[in-house]
């Protein structure tokens, strides 16, 4: 059933080229501000590679670096954001990627360890009449394809438990935002972290349910 319904979201889940109709693409945001936004480089082609062979839905595995102001920024509807630093948006960025947004488009943020205090930031500044909002375990993005307890505990940074955010326009989860999780670290090549495998496979798990509930959202809310 969630594979049909994912099918049937891709029609409406555009890659901006004929070709690639029906894949699914990430799309890493580059940023300013000096955080590394190039953090975890082998984490995106891991992931899609892994929601391919898991779900059967064709993906586009290798990696697309995008300004938020690029010309052709609607061509990718899934974009992902990660780092260890400040993340530094000028007002065409914001403008930009609030109207990317509310065009049906997609965030994923993951907080690699030190990105919280200016993403919390660019949030207020992004959407100020909205809030970043703790997400229940119940809720649907934890359960998207497998059925996981909650947001898990992937890299130990400080002993904080993992806390996964989202922020919802009009109705729509727009943005999810993962802290003290480190998923990007689980999705990277084994030797980078020497994270165990189960916390390899639980990261791959959460990632395969963010895409997943990221195309098929309206179906299951």
């Amino acid at each position: 059933m969630v594979f049909i319904q994912a099918q049937e979201a891709l029609a409406q889940f555009p890659t901006g080229n004929p070709a690639e109709e029906y894949g699914i693409r990430v799309a890493r945001v580059k940023y300013g501000g000096g955080g590394d936004w190039y953090s975890d480089p082998s984490s995106i082609p891991n992931w899609l590679k892994e929601f391919e062979l898991r779900t059967g839905i064709k993906t586009y595995p290798e990696e697309k670096v995008v300004s938020l102001t690029d010309e052709n920024l609607r061509a990718y509807p899934f974009l992902y954001m990660t780092g260890h630093g400040t993340i530094r948006l000028t007002p065409e960025e914001l403008d930009a990627l609030r109207r990317h947004l509310e065009a049906g488009g997609f965030l994923y943020a993951d907080d690699n360890y030190g990105m919280d205090t200016s993403f919390r930031s660019m949030v207020k500044r992004l959407f100020p009449e909205h809030e970043l909002e703790e997400l229940p375990n119940e809720h649907p993005i934890y359960h998207a394809f497998y059925d996981l307890p909650g947001l898990p505990k992937i890299h130990e940074h400080d002993g904080k438990p993992p806390q996964g955010f989202g922020l919802q326009v009009d109705g729509r989860l727009v943005l999810f935002y993962t802290y003290e999780s480190d998923i990007g670290d689980g999705l990277e090549d084994p030797r980078v972290h020497n994270d165990p495998p189960e916390k390899r496979e639980l990261a791959v798990k959460m990632a395969v349910n963010i895409i997943m509930y990221a195309i098929t959202q309206n179906a299951v809310q």
